[in-house]
């Protein structure tokens, strides 16, 4: 997988790339991350990359002409690969999403500033918008980062365990399960007595109840969405008839 990332603050993303999973990933080639600065493509003095909005109003507007000469120059004209907006009016970030974009050889990702960038950009350059929240930060390289990392996660050979991924949270639509590693007892508190039995058949069986019950307590909204067997069925029900006693 191969990014590219146009921003005004490419200095931002280096301390994060050059860590941990990410850092692995590049060194084992499984992707790569080219930084752009849209500054780069101005042709004025000061490297002006912004302007007061049309019409009145407080903030500045990211130009158009830079942008457009950064991704073109990179990618062509049009751009040979999908062109991504970070911003708030995007479609949700969720697994499903990060699992579908780790599908592409390449993709570019564009980091907004300011009030955002003039609308002409959105209209007829990027090819699609993500969301990362319903929030508002200072700009795009945040939500770029979490773009490249929750991507990455699908890349096989990113984790080390190869079905890593597929075990986090939301990926199989439920939270996921606890998790515990050694010391066997700490200050009293035991690890649960199936973990440590070998009967894997039965961890299985009490991960996937663990989950339901997260997801049934902190997010009971995502079981709507997911196909549920009878046994995840009859353990729902033994929570809502539970929480409803103790109402």
């Amino acid at each position: 997988m191969h990014f590219d990332i146009f921003t005004l603050f490419p200095q931002v993303f280096e301390p994060y790339l050059s860590s941990s999973i990410l850092s692995r990933a590049q060194e084992n080639a499984l992707i790569k991350v080219a930084l752009h600065n849209i500054r780069d493509w101005t042709h004025d003095r000061h490297h002006v990359t912004d302007d007061t909005p049309y019409g009145g109003g407080g903030g500045m507007v990211m130009k158009a002409p830079p942008i457009f000469e950064a991704v073109e120059s990179v990618l062509g004209t049009p751009p040979s690969c999908p062109v991504i907006l970070m911003t708030p009016q995007g479609r949700p970030l969720t697994a499903a999403v990060a699992q579908e974009l780790a599908e592409l050889p390449r993709m570019a990702i564009l980091c907004g500033r300011y009030e955002g960038v003039d609308e002409r950009v959105r209209e007829h350059l990027v090819t699609d918008q993500i969301s990362v929240g319903d929030y508002v930060l200072t700009g795009g390289e945040l939500p770029a980062l979490i773009v490249i990392d929750a991507v990455t996660r699908f890349i096989p050979g990113a984790l080390g365990d190869p079905t890593g991924a597929m075990d986090d949270s939301f990926a199989s639509g439920l939270l996921e399960y606890p998790h515990y590693t050694r010391p066997e007892e700490y200050r009293g508190w035991r690890v649960p007595d199936v973990l440590i039995s070998g009967n894997h058949a039965e961890i299985n069986r009490w991960r996937r109840k663990q989950s339901l019950i997260r997801t049934f307590l902190r997010r009971p909204e995502l079981l709507e969405k997911i196909e549920l067997s009878m046994e995840d069925r009859k353990v729902l029900d033994e929570l809502r008839h539970a929480s409803n006693n103790v109402e």
